[in-house]
C-alpha cells in the first residue's frame, strides 16, 4: 500500500520520545483449532516494504512474498502463540492478549511503545496505544499481521498432515460447513478448541 501516513502513527510516537515502536496483531482468533498467533515488529523506516498492506487483503502467494522481506528488512521481530489449551483454559481474548505479550517480550530489541491493533491492549510492561483497523492504517501493524497469519497457516498445513480427516490445509481450521461436518462426523482431535465447539456437538 502506497500512502504517505503509512507510518503516521509511529512517527506520532517517536516525536513523543519512544525510540522503538512495535506494531502488533494476531491471527486465528476465530478458528475452531489451532492457536492463536501474535507477531510484534519494529520496521526500519529507511528500508520500506513495497506492497505491505493488511494480511487479509493480500493472497497467500503475496503474503509470503513479505513474510522473507519483513525477516530481513525489520530491525526486529517476534512471533508467538497461545495454544488450543490456552485459549479454552482462559478464554480467547485473554489468549490472545498472551499471545500478543509474548511476542513483544520475545523481540531481540527491547520496545518502548507497542502499537496494538484493536480497540484493547493487553497488560504491558510498556506504553501502547490500541489502534481500531491498525493494520490497514500502520506499516508496523501491517507487517506484524503478514507474519502471524503466515506462521499459523504454515503450522495449520503440519497438522493437516498429521490430521488428514479435518481438512486443515483447506479452511485452516475456521468454521466452514466442510470443517464443522467433519467434526461431526470424526469428533474433534487434540487441537481443536473445545470450548469453540459446544454447539457444534450439542453439548
Amino acid at each position: 500500500m502506497e500512502k504517505t501516513d503509512w507510518f503516521l502513527y509511529e512517527n506520532e510516537a517517536r516525536k513523543k520520545g519512544y525510540k522503538f515502536v512495535c506494531g502488533v496483531d494476531e491471527a486465528g482468533r476465530g478458528p475452531l483449532a489451532g492457536p492463536v498467533f501474535a507477531a510484534a515488529v519494529i520496521l526500519d523506516q529507511n528500508r520500506m516494504i513495497e506492497g505491505l498492506n493488511d494480511s487479509k487483503k493480500l493472497t497467500e502467494k503475496k503474503r509470503e512474498y513479505l513474510y522473507d522481506c519483513i525477516k530481513e528488512k525489520a530491525i526486529s521481530y517476534s512471533i508467538a502463540a497461545a495454544s488450543e489449551k490456552e485459549i479454552d483454559d482462559i478464554n480467547i481474548l485473554n489468549a490472545t492478549f498472551l499471545a500478543m505479550q509474548r511476542a513483544i517480550y520475545g523481540l531481540s530489541i527491547p520496545t518502548d511503545m507497542a502499537l496494538i491493533d484493536g480497540n484493547r491492549c493487553p497488560a504491558l510492561k510498556i506504553d501502547s496505544k490500541a489502534i481500531i483497523k491498525g493494520d490497514s492504517l500502520s506499516a508496523s501493524i501491517a507487517a506484524a499481521s503478514i507474519l502471524a497469519k503466515v506462521e499459523r497457516d504454515r503450522l495449520m498445513k503440519q497438522m493437516s498432515q498429521k490430521y488428514p480427516q479435518y481438512n486443515f490445509e483447506e479452511h485452516k481450521g475456521y468454521g466452514t460447513k466442510l470443517h464443522t461436518d467433519l467434526i461431526k462426523e470424526y469428533g474433534p482431535c487434540e487441537i481443536h478448541r473445545r470450548s469453540f465447539l459446544k454447539k457444534i456437538l450439542g453439548e
